[in-house]
């Protein structure tokens, strides 16, 4: 480095140390990057890329931004996954010897940020530990420095539960060991587009102990250990407002994995990625961003605690009923700020007089709160109107403090009231005495010298000054006045009497801004000592919200209260809540749907586009609504508290692994059979599709009879094989429904109406034809349709199945005479004769032989 100047074999000393950061190195009034990060920076920010000592042969690229304007570039460089070393001058340049020192004071990562404007208001900014131990087991640290939330999962059944439970969570980067390996650090990067960042050491450290107290698995301490580690290492600085670690206990929570929550829509749409469409969409009616931020939360774990669910329904039938408290108090909730946020900038240090003034202001609202809770007349929502102390120590000093319309910078003044600080107000009264001063030294001078265009001015350079123009020289008496400055067409003067308030005037105003800022820094610190309070006051504020959010869009909506049994699943004109808030004109059909252990599985049949897959998402989204405490969008509900859904609905390829459609269905069809238990809800559509017919129906067969046999989970199973339909004979809990659809004059109309019984036919051509495919090839297809019915044959079976599979033919025994049998087999034998193999499936002969087999065996 001996070529390099001094300054610049300092920056590449830092660099060193944060090679995967760009560095942002302070010189003078801008943040300067060189070398590759010039380069890069330069493309990412759309920058001008110079260079530096441009004489030299190799000169150096150079780009840099402005200090005061630093934020939008590196909010751009955090969106694009990247990570920026805040590096300062951190010693006086006046008095420094040789290179100014710097030091690396902060390193902003997409999993660090604290800026508000850098943070989405209605989105968790979570950075995420993950942690592997010698037993198969990991944990998941959840942490969010912007609120100070802490929270651990324990994952026992291996990695691919490790993804279905980090999956569509708000994870911007995630902190690993550098030993995990390369394949699942991949699956990290790609399944979940996180930034990886690396943190091996996980001592615990003293300063650990009250956060860790939760803690009971040295697994959990070890994990939590390695998150704030590396939380303050990229941090440098004391963080007060972390919250106590929480452990979530999955068990205790709905089983949600990476396909139902894609499926579901629960809080994006497949296609658009976006909220708009979710089912977050129609449950949002929050009024505060920690509102919004804990219903996106409730969403990803519905409760499987009924008292805890009866808990949120009552509470919010008290909001329901009462229309005009509910409407006073979304109106007072629209005054309280990001409480929990705020006290993250208490604690961070970045916090200004306008953010304390949103505090005061929020703060000010909670009798407000309180008053208006109790006289909804609810026990429940009283405990929350009691849960609601506000600490008036905080209201009190800042209504005494703060000024009323303070500025962002807490280094200019103007943000401490008259009459908090004596000595803050004895330089004030200079300062503006001062000033009142020279407005009238002005007034006197003209008076004398006759000189109206005469005027006292100020600049930082010269200080206050007399300005005459030239014109009027000659009328300024000789001896008063000294030259300070010549100007095109004016001079500049002093007296020795405008040289003395002037020196009192700026030391009155330095000290003012001093003192101010010092004041300032004593209030944010006595903040700091109420974190804690003000953080239950955000929790109890962001439950309220959440709760009366569900009372609105249930009145809005016309949604009811369920109530929950052991077994039976009873619901009245059921609908979907996200497709019918779409239509918006009440067209949405609604329908029935009844389960219980008489009627475990439901066989969906009917055309495409006629609401089978519609038939079972409004199921899963109502059983979810209820489980998080929210009404139900039907007549009357009565559910079953489901441990886990599981989904396959929809096709797509998974470009990113490689995997065809097919494979994605078989994968996703058994993850449901390998983890759903019998207090699971199973939505399968269209299972046995991506391949050949014979294939795909003997699949989808095996499964529901699996199912069916072995797992005993609540299933919707919707299908196109019409062949499955008489398993309703075989399967004593399975139930044929379909879904209604007529045509008429050559043309379906779909009346997406469930009626029990099996469908008749799939209209795929009539579906084509409203697709508006060619005429002319609706009409080859139907013509080939018709050839392929009058051809269909059953495949010759020449040999038996094995003992107790099905088996083609049925032979008469030997040497006994059909009229000796016993009635039951002779009536199967007759049964066996009149069935006509010709005009069934080979499914449905099977299924029929069977059947009839079954007879004989009794």
């Amino acid at each position: 480095m001996a070529k390099f100047t001094p300054m610049m074999q300092q920056y590449l000393r830092i660099k060193a140390a944060y090679k995967d950061a760009f560095l942002f190195f302070r010189l003078g009034d801008f943040y300067e990057m060189f070398f590759d990060d010039a380069i890069l920076a330069a493309r990412e920010l759309e920058i001008t890329l110079t260079k530096r000592d441009a004489n030299q042969s190799n000169p150096i690229p150079m780009c840099g931004v402005p200090y005061h304007a630093s934020e939008n570039y590196i909010k751009k460089l955090i969106e694009k996954g990247y990570k920026v070393a805040i590096c300062e001058q951190v010693e006086d340049p006046k008095t420094a010897k040789g290179v100014v020192k710097r030091e690396v004071i902060q390193l902003i990562t997409p999993g660090t940020v604290m800026e508000s404007r850098m943070l989405d208001a209605d989105e968790n900014n979570y950075i995420v530990s993950l942690s592997h131990f010698k037993d198969g087991s990991f944990v998941v640290v959840y942490h969010d420095l912007s609120t100070g939330e802490n929270r651990l999962a324990l994952i026992t059944e291996g990695w691919d539960a490790v993804i279905h439970e980090l999956y569509n969570q708000s994870v911007k980067e995630m902190v690993i060991d550098s030993g995990l390996a390369e394949d699942k650090q991949n699956q990290l990067r790609e399944r979940l587009n996180v930034t990886l960042s690396y943190q091996d050491e996980v001592n615990f450290h003293g300063e650990y102990r009250e956060l860790c107290e939760n803690l009971n698995d040295e697994r959990l301490i070890k994990a939590f250990s390695r998150l704030l580690n590396y939380v303050q290492s990229t941090q440098k600085r004391s963080l007060e407002h972390l919250k106590k670690a929480e452990v979530i206990e999955l068990k205790s929570y709905m089983s949600l994995d990476m396909y139902s929550k894609r499926n579901l829509e629960l809080t994006e749409t497949i296609m658009k990625k976006g909220k708009h469409g979710s089912l977050l969409w129609v449950l949002d009616q929050t009024v505060t961003a920690m509102g919004t931020r804990m219903l996106k939360k409730w969403l990803e774990r519905p409760l499987l605690d009924k008292r805890r669910i009866e808990n949120r329904l009552e509470i919010v039938d008290g909001f329901y009923q009462g229309f005009m408290e509910r409407e006073e108090l979304r109106e007072a909730l629209k005054s309280v700020y990001d409480l929990e946020r705020l006290a993250g900038r208490i604690a961070f240090g970045n916090v200004n007089a306008r953010d304390l003034l949103q505090l005061k202001q929020s703060l000010e609202k909670v009798p407000e709160l309180k008053e208006i809770l109790r006289r909804f007349g609810q026990k429940e929502i009283s405990n929350l109107a009691d849960a609601l102390v506000l600490p008036d120590t905080i209201t009190e000093l800042l209504a005494d403090s703060l000024a009323d319309d303070p500025p962002v910078s807490i280094r200019e003044g103007d943000i401490i009231k008259d009459g908090y600080h004596e000595r803050l107000d004895a330089y004030r009264d200079a300062s503006r005495n001062g000033k009142k001063w020279i407005a009238e030294l002005e007034q006197k001078e003209k008076e004398e010298t006759k000189i109206k265009s005469l005027k006292i001015g100020y600049n930082r350079v010269f200080g206050y000054y007399i300005e005459v123009t030239k014109a009027n020289l000659h009328l300024l008496p000789e001896g008063r006045y000294e030259r300070k400055q010549t100007l095109t067409n004016a001079e500049r003067y002093i007296t020795p009497e405008l040289k003395e308030k002037e020196q009192l005037i700026l030391e009155a105003e330095e000290k003012s801004v001093d003192l101010e800022y010092q004041l300032f820094i004593e209030i944010r610190e006595q903040m700091k000592e109420h974190i804690p309070e003000l953080q239950r006051i955000a929790d109890i504020v962001s439950h309220i919200d959440v709760l009366q959010s569900f009372a609105e869009v249930s009145e809005k909506n016309n949604y009811k209260r369920p109530s929950f049994t052991d077994k039976k699943l009873t619901i009245k004109n059921g609908r979907h809540p996200v497709l019918e808030k779409v239509m918006k004109d009440g067209s949405f059909v609604p329908n029935d749907i009844e389960l219980d252990d008489t009627k475990n599985i439901l066989l969906i049949t009917g055309p495409n586009m006629s609401g089978k897959s519609t038939y079972m998402r409004q199921l899963a989204l109502t059983v979810i609504m209820g489980q998080i405490g929210c009404f139900v969008p039907c007549e009357g509900a009565e559910l079953i508290l489901f441990d886990k859904i599981f989904t396959r609905i929809g096709a797509a390829d998974d470009l990113v692994s490689g995997q065809s459609t097919f494979m994605v269905e078989m994968l996703e069809a058994n993850h449901a059979i390998q983890n759903a238990t019998d207090h699971s809800l199973i939505l399968l559509d269209e299972i046995g599709r991506g391949t050949s017919t014979y294939d795909g129906m003997a699949l989808a067969q095996a499964i529901v009879e699996y199912i069916h046999n072995n797992i005993r989970a609540k299933t919707l199973f919707s299908t196109h094989y019409h062949e499955l339909t008489v398993l309703e004979e075989s399967l004593p809990t399975l139930k044929n429904i379909h879904v209604r659809a007529e045509e008429y004059e050559g043309n379906i109309v779909f009346l997406h109406q469930i009626k029990e019984g099996a469908a008749d036919e799939s209209y795929g051509i009539q579906v084509a034809r409203l697709a508006e495919l060619p005429d002319t090839l609706i009409e080859r297809a139907g013509a080939i349709l018709e050839k392929l019915e009058s051809e269909a044959k059953p495949s010759p079976a020449t040999e038996k199945m094995e003992s107790g599979q099905l088996s083609f033919f049925v032979e008469e025994p030997k040497g006994e005479n059909k009229e000796t049998l016993p009635p039951a087999h002779q009536k199967t034998i007759d049964d066996l004769r009149d069935l006509n193999l010709f005009e069934m499936t080979p499914l449905e002969a099977m299924n029929e032989l069977y059947r009839l087999q079954k007879k004989v065996k009794k």
